[in-house]
């Protein structure tokens, strides 16, 4: 029954002696088999060389025999594929772990293996032509959300209880308002991309974790944060611990509920509905909440965004046709990302340049909000989870079309390079998870986790999906 536990549960089971190590690792190695042949959260495993290290010992961390799967863009596990959800990549293997990796395994934590992604990151959802769809557990015709949508299936079906999980534009808290999982994207520099430069793209997208429970995340981000000296940027400091920090009273918030945007799409009455309950329970538990018009325009941090992550990607797919020695065959990338690629090879440095002095401009424009609130309230996603299929990549027009949506909400706060998490809140029309996004000034992760801890006290969610749910 470890699979129901989450991390700091298990981690408290190995220390007391009740279940050991082995059991946990080889339970998870069995769920992951067992479930993975229908979700297809997993793409690459190491269960022989995690058995291995469990027998040789493992270091007396927080989160000591702790299983953990790493998402397959942008972190590294030595001897594993390293594609990014890619064929352009497809034959890479690691010979290097990340520092996140290192970190966690300094805990304890066995890393049985790496989860599916969208191609390079650059969908909402999970259905990359190498690895094939993750489907979701709760419901196999949806989505899991994207881009860590393989990490975010994996811990919704009890696989492992927490996975690592990057986001660029909403790629941890969509998957997780996807999937049931409370999902927070650190602040700008919290955790450090080494060994991997992230150059543009860094300034907008960052790692940490999806998890079932906040005890989890706050724990987690304990393990994987602070800067390597050298990192080109850091995030403040954090008063104690987040795990403490976790734990404290967060006092009476005031709480800006933002429930459409200036130009943006029209949000569903599922998710409004969810927005406006949670802002009901925040007002039951002592905090003020007042609703307020969207600081910025999400047209705007879109196009910001995607100057900065599109000459990144640019960048890195000419650096692998340079190793390769040959120009772009038309298999090599889905037909979303060719697009992609075409349109933003033509960027020049003023380009670059305005793009950099917008995401300034857009920073202080929703900084400012953080004067009169302490904390900004809206839907994680404006519409449900989207059936598998809806963001097709084959189909440039159809991710154009649904991509906004899904990021309309999330996207600005990689741009500001703000904390922001998505906790789970109520059910769809069809009976799949809801999220409600909370963001707070740089620096606010303590903050948003002793707000999360109180949400999940008052309004527990489910901790693993109904995995018996009919499609």
């Amino acid at each position: 029954m470890a699979h129901r536990w989450d991390a700091v549960a298990t981690a408290a089971a190995i220390a007391d002696g009740e279940v050991s190590i082995r059991a946990v690792v080889e339970e998870a190695i069995a769920r992951i088999e067992k479930l993975n042949g229908e979700l297809n959260a997993v793409i690459h495993t190491r269960f022989d060389e995690a058995l291995a290290e469990v027998d040789a010992g493992l270091p007396d961390g927080p989160l000591r025999g702790v299983p953990v799967l790493v998402k397959d863009l942008g972190t590294e596990v030595t001897g594993l594929p390293h594609t990014g959800g890619s064929r352009l990549f497809a034959d890479g293997v690691a010979t290097r772990d990340s520092e996140l990796v290192r970190r966690y395994r300094r805990a304890g934590m066995v890393v049985l293996g790496t989860t599916n992604t969208a191609e390079l990151g650059l969908n909402a959802s999970t259905e990359p032509t190498l690895g094939g769809p993750t489907r979701n557990p709760w419901h196999r015709a949806y989505s899991p959300g994207g881009s860590s949508g393989g990490s975010a299936a994996a811990v919704s079906a009890g696989m492992v209880p927490v996975a690592h999980a990057s986001d660029g534009g909403g790629s941890i808290r969509i998957p997780s308002a996807a999937c049931g999982l409370f999902g927070l994207k650190p602040s700008r520099g919290r955790v450090s991309p080494a060994p991997r430069p992230s150059t543009l793209s860094g300034l907008v997208s960052g790692h940490h974790a999806v998890a079932r429970t906040v005890r989890d995340s706050a724990l987690l981000l304990d393990i994987a944060a602070g800067p390597l000296p050298g990192d080109a940027y850091a995030a403040p400091t954090p008063a104690d611990s987040f795990a403490a920090l976790a734990r404290r009273d967060p006092g009476r918030l005031r709480i800006g509920l933002i429930t459409s945007l200036p130009g943006g799409p029209a949000v569903h009455p599922d998710p409004e509905r969810a927005v406006l309950a949670a802002a009901r329970l925040c007002e039951s538990l002592g905090h003020e909440v007042t609703e307020i018009t969207a600081p910025y325009r999400p047209e705007e941090v879109g196009h910001t965004s995607g100057v900065l992550m599109g000459g990144d990607l640019v960048a890195r797919i000419d650096a692998r046709l340079a190793q390769l020695g040959r120009p772009l065959a038309d298999d090599d990338v889905e037909p979303f990302t060719r697009v992609l690629y075409e349109h933003y090879r033509s960027l020049t440095g003023a380009d670059v340049s305005r793009a950099l002095s917008r995401v300034q401009e857009i920073g202080w424009q929703v900084g400012a909000a953080f004067t009169a609130y302490d904390v900004l309230l809206s839907p994680t996603l404006a519409r449900p989870t989207p059936r598998l299929g809806t963001l097709d990549t084959r189909r440039p027009e159809t991710v154009y079309e649904h991509a906004s949506v899904c990021s309309a909400f999330t996207s600005v706060h990689n741009v500001t390079g703000m904390p922001a998490m998505s906790v789970p809140f109520g059910r769809d029309g069809e009976g799949l998870p809801l999220g409600v996004q909370f963001a707070a000034g740089l620096g606010g992760e303590g903050l948003l986790l002793a707000l999360a801890t109180r949400l999940e006290q008052a309004a527990p969610w489910e901790l693993n999906a109904p995995l018996d749910a009919s499609d």
